[in-house]
C-alpha cells in the first residue's frame, strides 16, 4: 500500500520531504508532482524502479527516461553540452522543458537510449520537486505519469493513490499541477529538434 504525503504547494514541511527523500533511497518507486504534470519517480541506480516504471506504462526499452535535476551544475554530471546548446538550455531552465543529450559515464547503461547512448534531462520549476530534490542530493529518474491507453497524464494526488496504491509506494501532494506534460527538444545531434510540444514554449528553438 503507497504512503500518502500531503505538503504545502508554496512552502512544502521539510519533515515530510526529508521522509520522502529516505524513501527513496530506500528504493521505493513514488509519484510525484512538477511544474507540468505528476511524475513517477525513483532513485538514480533502482534496476527495481526502472523494471516497475515500465510496468506501469507499458514502456519498451527505447524510452527515454529523464533526468530531474535541482540545478545546471548537477545536470552538466549526466550530460555533454557544447557551448551553444548550454547557452539555449541555460535561457529555458529551470521550467517546463525535457532536453534529450548524449549520456556521460554517471549515467548507467540501463537509463540510456540502447543505440543514441542518450538520456532525457530537466530542471523543474516546481517548488516541492525542488524541495525534494535539495533533500535527496542526486537526480529523481522519472517519467510522466501517463497511464497506458490514457490521453492525458493524472492530476489528482488522492486520485493516483486510489489507481496506483498497489504499484507504487507513495505519494507526494501538493496539489493540482496540470495535466501538459514537457515539451521534449532532442539536442544530440547538436541541432534542436522539437521531439513533443507541451508545456514549455518551442519559439526559442524552431
Amino acid at each position: 500500500m503507497a504512503k500518502y504525503y500531503d505538503v504545502h504547494p508554496e512552502n512544502p514541511q521539510p519533515r515530510t520531504i526529508s521522509q520522502v527523500a529516505a524513501a527513496i533511497r530506500a528504493d521505493a518507486l513514488i509519484a510525484y508532482p512538477t511544474d507540468s504534470c505528476y511524475a513517477l519517480g525513483c532513485r538514480l541506480g533502482s534496476k527495481d524502479g526502472i523494471d516497475r516504471i515500465r510496468a506501469i506504462r507499458n514502456l519498451d526499452d527505447r524510452h527515454h527516461f529523464t533526468l530531474v535535476c535541482q540545478d545546471f551544475a548537477q545536470l552538466g554530471q549526466f550530460v555533454r553540452v557544447d557551448k551553444d546548446v548550454f547557452r539555449a538550455i541555460k535561457a529555458s531552465t529551470p521550467g517546463s522543458y525535457t532536453f534529450i543529450l548524449p549520456a556521460t559515464k554517471e549515467v548507467p547503461r540501463m537509463l540510456q537510449h540502447p543505440k543514441k547512448k542518450t538520456v532525457g534531462v530537466r530542471i523543474p520549476d516546481h517548488v516541492v520537486t525542488q524541495a525534494l530534490l535539495a533533500e535527496l542530493g542526486e537526480p529523481l529518474l522519472s517519467s510522466t505519469l501517463l497511464l497506458p491507453g490514457e490521453d492525458e497524464p493524472m492530476t489528482q494526488g488522492w486520485e493516483i493513490k486510489d489507481q496506483l496504491d498497489h504499484v507504487v509506494d507513495g505519494v507526494l501532494d501538493s496539489g493540482d499541477c496540470g495535466t501538459e506534460p514537457t515539451t521534449v527538444i532532442d539536442f544530440s545531434d547538436g541541432e534542436a529538434q522539437i521531439v513533443r510540444h507541451g508545456a514549455g514554449d518551442t519559439s526559442r528553438f524552431e
